[in-house]
């Protein structure tokens, strides 16, 4: 397949805790300046649990079912509106009797084509999320007009055996859409670009900002990373969007001149002495 450049736009933002009205309203908006700014985008993108914002306790009272979510009911209908993918960030997805911490894909045509649930649940330093959130089983590579992405949430960029499977399975993008704070922002600005680096991907690491609860704070550092660990449009902690042309095709050849991955072993069997 023609490989080809593709246009990506990740929209950086504040939740208001537990206040899904709002937020719904504020991502219309953010979404509705930008895409208006940033004419005949191909994909946007969208932070973790944008709908609720990151507080645990918060999360069955905003749960949606997927077929009746109001989240996923305004960015499908932006989609059609501007004829543009979506990765929809994260809701709080309700499933029978379990909660997931789901990202909805949603097509130019307004359609959710597939979801990808959280795999790895942060339940650490006072986060309760495994209390609330069931954990997603699989990862998910979901291909678009011929463009691969492989998508995780969060503490997912942890676990880098999840992005080398993407990388395997061919994936042209790497996408974390996350709700990270700023007291761990070596963790983040680290972690980000060796996913990149490692699988030679374009990487996209969106991340919320504002104020949470108690003083804690989200990083807002937000970046669309090249396939050899350069930056190619960050921002702080403000709201608002970042964007890049990306250009498969040079990525392809980069790959074809730096083959590490042919490098690698079928088995990594520690031996003890």
């Amino acid at each position: 397949m023609e490989k080809k450049k593709v246009k990506l736009l990740a929209v950086q933002m504040e939740s208001a805790i537990g206040n899904l009205e709002l937020n719904i309203e504020t991502v219309k908006n953010l979404l509705t300046a930008n895409l208006n700014k940033y004419e005949k985008c191909d994909f946007v993108f969208l932070p973790e649990l944008w709908t609720v914002g990151w507080d645990c306790p918060s999360f069955p009272a905003s749960a949606e079912n997927l077929e009746e979510s109001k989240a996923v009911s305004m960015l499908k209908n932006i989609a059609k509106e501007f004829e543009v993918n979506i990765l929809g960030g994260s809701f709080v997805r309700k499933d029978g009797d379990k909660l997931f911490n789901t990202c909805p894909v949603i097509n130019r045509e307004g359609k959710v084509i597939c979801i990808y649930d959280k795999n790895h649940l942060y339940s650490y330093n006072g986060d309760t999320e495994n209390s609330y959130i069931s954990v997603g089983k699989n990862p998910v590579m979901v291909e678009i007009e011929g463009v691969k992405l492989g998508i995780s949430i969060c503490y997912d960029i942890r676990f880098p055996e999840i992005y080398r499977a993407y990388r395997k399975a061919g994936a042209d993008i790497l996408v974390n859409m996350a709700a990270w704070p700023k007291s761990r922002k070596v963790h983040w600005d680290t972690l980000t670009r060796a996913r990149a680096i490692e699988n030679q991907t374009f990487t996209v690491a969106l991340t919320q900002t504002g104020l949470l609860a108690d003083g804690v704070e989200n990083l807002g550092h937000s970046m669309i990373i090249d396939y050899d660990g350069n930056i190619l449009d960050e921002i702080d902690e403000v709201e608002g969007a970042i964007y890049a042309e990306i250009d498969l095709e040079k990525m392809c050849e980069f790959r074809n001149k730096c083959t590490i991955l042919k490098d690698i072993k079928n088995s990594y069997e520690v031996i003890k002495k």
